[in-house]
């Protein structure tokens, strides 16, 4: 029997990049092209890396390093896009990336895969050498609305009040549109900034909301939504569309959204143009961790679980230290994890 003998080298073409990560299951945008672009817009260094066997590509592993102060790292959101049940090509991956991690002298390794939060998987990681990281990477916990049933059946399918409020909302002088570029990312970074302070969150620059735009944009795979009433800007949503999902991946609202049902007509209206784009499914994005009660993102959460759907909860971030100087940033990371609530 042949014994793989797997090697990495870099991937520079987009195509080859696309045409394997869209054949995995799952997948998210996280390990898309787009997403290194858009972290190399904000100024992180990449790596785009694929994994052979002989000339047959069997896997991909976008890296980005974080320069932090906290502690210089290299992370892997949504990825790598492997066999996780082939133990040598596992085995090689982690191998290559710690090699990786020695050239760019860094502390540790972060990783959040496309794997379920399972006993099983857990089990996997720490077998690996991995620990729990203090902190999340991206959305872990996230709620995912199936919308390929028609507009009734996904009303019927809502919690009462959440389509009671919808029904409002249309009765109301309220406006969806897609916004331009330029006044979009304006409108949005503004109206987090009000969100920020009401919720008392650390938010995104106008920089990364402008980079998501700029290198998904040209391929249809970003749009900036707002909700206007009398021309007043009230909601703004920048909607990530993906092989057929579309991520509620960032949004801000002022103090009069929440005075009259906004949020819920933008949500509507995102489904509704997310059908159009022949999408199956609506991610919400992230919510409070099961059975936390009195974190800081319960009443999202709440108003998320409203318009139906089911959770889908990812493997909680994972850390490869690959320096004695990592304990430093899991001391830092878990006292300010603490002090946000998180």
């Amino acid at each position: 029997m042949r014994v793989a003998a797997y090697h990495s080298k870099p991937i520079t073409d987009k195509a080859q990049w696309e045409n394997f990560a869209r054949a995995q299951s799952p997948r998210s945008f996280l390990h898309a092209w787009n997403w290194g672009e858009t972290h190399c817009l904000v100024g992180h260094q990449i790596h785009r890396l694929g994994y052979f066997d002989g000339d047959q590509l069997v896997g991909l592993c976008l890296v980005v390093k974080e320069a932090a102060r906290r502690g210089p790292h290299l992370i892997v959101p949504g990825g790598p896009l492997i066999d996780w049940s082939n133990a040598a090509l596992v085995r090689a991956v982690l191998d290559d990336l710690k090699q990786l991690a020695r050239r760019e002298k860094v502390w540790f390794i972060r990783m959040r895969p496309e794997l379920l939060d399972t006993e099983e998987n857990r089990r996997l990681f720490a077998g690996l050498g991995f620990r729990p990281a203090p902190m999340h990477l991206h959305a872990e916990n996230t709620w995912v609305l199936d919308i390929t049933p028609d507009e009734e059946k996904l009303l019927a399918d809502m919690r009462k009040t959440t389509r009671n409020l919808i029904r409002r909302s249309l009765k109301l002088n309220l406006t969806f549109e897609e916004s331009s570029f330029e006044e979009g990312v304006e409108v949005l970074s503004a109206l987090q900034d009000v969100t920020v302070q009401r919720h008392e969150f650390v938010g995104f620059s106008k920089q990364y909301f402008a980079a998501q735009l700029q290198t998904f944009g040209p391929d249809q795979q970003a749009c900036l939504y707002v909700c206007r009433e009398n021309e007043v800007p009230l909601v703004a949503a920048l909607i990530i569309f993906y092989d057929g999902c579309a991520y509620y991946h960032h949004s801000g609202s002022n103090a009069r959204a929440t005075e009259i049902p906004a949020s819920y007509f933008m949500q509507w209206q995102i489904i509704q143009a997310a059908k159009k784009r022949q999408c199956h499914a609506y991610n919400f994005w992230g919510i409070a961790p099961p059975g936390a009660e009195n974190h800081r993102f319960a009443g999202v959460t709440l108003f998320k679980k409203g318009f139906g759907g089911e959770a889908v909860d990812w493997l909680h971030a994972h850390d490869l230290p690959t320096s004695p100087l990592y304990s430093m940033t899991f001391l830092f990371e878990r006292v300010r994890k603490n002090l946000r609530g998180l």
